[in-house]
């Protein structure tokens, strides 16, 4: 990697001094939907993310478990989902969505320790055509985060990020809530399941799988465990509430939907091993 290439994020402190240790991440590359002009809105192209998070994994070397530090893994596929997902305009955007979520306080379903700081870079390599490599790297911190809530009947919904064309959602589902069969009419959603504990169309749906809800398609969600379950939501365009119409499913039943994983299959070598996220 050239110099002008090179991730440099900064020393980033505790108000004691003390450096935090830092999680990176480098090079994830997703092909998807970014930039204004008509050429980029309808292909895609590579997008290289790079990510430097800043939190204290003391507790994690110490006790050996997952959700003292950050799945580095299941980060990687939830970026590439909100990448893939959002078809953001500019750099700014993506740059600050992903900032936003990485910051964004842990939920019980996917346990993992508060990251204090981020540092983000994306980078558009075809973009000019190699004659120069544009690139954008900002800087944010959690307590400077401010995160937008709705309660709702069957939790409540986290608003991470809304933008031009999209918005981007933590759908928190309470212990036996439920979001009621529905459709959009308008919106087009992407939905990554967080947690382990949801059923989707009345049949459990594993962590990590994503599914493309096209308008008019019915589906619903139910929480039969006993911890908050969380599903990642985008929507494009941003939530509209007049376009989530609850409606009576099919007398055929809910049709069955295939996702794709997000997730890497890779699970710990004992069952029940301190390394797992839950119990």
């Amino acid at each position: 990697m050239s110099s002008e290439q090179a991730f440099h994020p900064p020393v980033v402190t505790t108000p004691e001094g003390r450096p935090l240790d830092v999680i990176e991440m480098r090079g994830l590359t997703v092909d998807c939907i970014v930039g204004i002009f008509n050429r980029e809105r309808t292909v895609a192209q590579p997008l290289r993310l790079d990510v430097a998070l800043f939190l204290d994994t003391r507790a994690a070397a110490t006790e050996g478990k997952l959700a003292h530090t950050v799945n580095y893994g299941r980060l990687a596929g939830e970026l590439r989902f909100l990448l893939e997902s959002c078809r953001f305009e500019l750099l700014e955007s993506a740059v600050e969505t992903v900032c936003r979520y990485v910051l964004a306080p842990p939920t019980d379903d996917a346990q993992r320790t508060q990251v204090r700081a981020a540092t983000v870079r994306v980078t558009k390599p075809l973009a000019l055509g190699g004659l120069a490599v544009p690139s954008l790297q900002i800087h944010r911190t959690a307590e400077e985060m401010v995160y937008g809530r709705e309660d709702k009947s069957f939790g409540r919904v986290d608003i991470i990020h809304e933008g031009t064309g999209y918005g981007v959602y933590r759908l928190r589902v309470k212990p036996g809530g439920s979001i009621p069969s529905h459709v959009h009419q308008q919106m087009e959603e992407s939905e990554l399941v967080l947690g382990s504990g949801l059923l989707l169309q009345f049949k459990p749906v594993a962590r990590g799988m994503a599914f493309h809800w096209p308008r008019g398609f019915v589906h619903r969600y139910d929480n039969p465990s006993a911890t908050e379950q969380t599903v990642l939501c985008v929507d494009r365009p941003g939530f509209i509430p007049s376009d989530e119409v609850e409606t009576e499913p099919p007398s055929t039943g809910l049709e069955p939907v295939t996702g794709h994983s997000y997730y890497p299959l890779d699970e710990p070598a004992v069952a029940g091993s301190p390394a797992e996220h839950h119990p």
